[in-house]
């Protein structure tokens, strides 16, 4: 085992993937502060809901990120013992009574979070979200891990609904304090939702590659333990094939961002067009290559990392539609 995982600090945070949470209450609050918040200023509505009941949502939906992070590697020690043998923490570092505990812990306080700031909306069935959030997490672990594409989609699908959720609780508040809101500012509202969309697909569709790409490159132990994963049941080839196709799709439906940019700001060269160029479309079409051209676990590995970093840059995007 790797030694820093012997520092039990350091090895709680790797069981809680630290770092994707960093990513999931990033993307909350860019997507907020600056995506919804530039497009609403601009119809001159500011936002509504309070800043310390918007923290709320963004810890529960870090708290319920990293419940279902621990119940994962809970479940899946067996196959990392294969897959991942020096940094395995769970029943090395952490026994498993305390990672259920943990697990536990972190759910119910992150669904409690999650009704209480959708009660102080006023709209208390928004709850709906973190429960479902916390039951398809653990359904995921036990269930529906290693089966083909539809564990893939769930998690494809929580990760979309990350970025959602600002937008689904200012519309919510907005609604609330002003009756007709939405009928009445339906074109902000159709302006957020758009934008907003175009995130969610985005991280959709990249997570739902990533996600093929670590079934090839668990592949092994995935099969050792009964995994029924697309690599295992319709191959290498085809899995990479599939992933090749989704991130092709990703760039070409970059480009038409790019298109209705510069048609929009009437400017060939501006920095929204640049950005996605450059940061987004040229790493995935290089992406979609090598992963076509990859053989071995080292190189999954690395397509997995690459694809988590271009997920990164697709975030950072909110910076400049910000300052542009």
């Amino acid at each position: 085992m790797s030694g820093i995982l012997h520092n039990k600090p350091i090895a709680f945070l790797k069981l809680i993937r630290l770092e994707n949470l960093v990513m999931i209450a990033l993307t909350q609050v860019l997507l907020r502060f600056l995506v919804l918040q530039k497009i609403l200023n601009a119809y001159s509505i500011p936002l509504e809901l309070n800043n310390t009941l918007f923290y709320l949502v963004v810890l529960s939906t870090v708290l319920i990120a990293a419940a279902g992070y621990i119940i994962n590697d809970y479940f899946d020690v067996k196959t990392d013992l294969i897959n991942h043998p020096d940094t395995v923490v769970v029943d090395k570092v952490i026994k498993r009574r305390w990672a259920i505990i943990l697990h536990l812990t972190f759910t119910v306080s992150g669904v409690f979070i999650g009704m209480l700031a959708a009660l102080k909306t006023g709209y208390l069935r928004l709850a709906i979200f973190h429960i479902a959030a916390a039951f398809l997490l653990w359904i995921y672990s036990t269930h529906l891990k290693k089966r083909l594409l539809i564990g893939n989609i769930v998690v494809s699908l929580l990760t979309a609904s990350v970025a959602f959720m600002p937008f689904v609780y200012e519309m919510g508040v907005l609604q609330h304090m002003h009756a007709g809101f939405i009928i009445t500012y339906k074109h902000a509202v159709l302006s957020c939702f758009k934008i907003t969309f175009i995130f969610s697909l985005f991280a959709f569709i990249t997570s739902m590659a990533r996600e093929i790409i670590k079934d090839m490159e668990d592949y092994e132990g995935d099969k050792a333990t009964g995994g029924l994963t697309m690599p295992i049941l319709w191959g290498i080839r085809s899995s990479k094939l599939i992933a090749f196709f989704l991130l092709i799709i990703t760039g070409l439906l970059l480009l038409f961002v790019v298109y209705n940019t510069v048609r929009h700001d009437r400017l060939l060269f501006s920095a929204n067009a640049m950005f996605i160029l450059f940061a987004l479309i040229t790493p995935i079409v290089y992406l979609a290559v090598f992963t076509l051209r990859a053989n071995n676990r080292k190189q999954f590995k690395s397509a997995s990392l690459l694809l988590k970093f271009i997920m990164f840059m697709g975030l950072c995007y909110s910076i400049i539609f910000y300052y542009n």
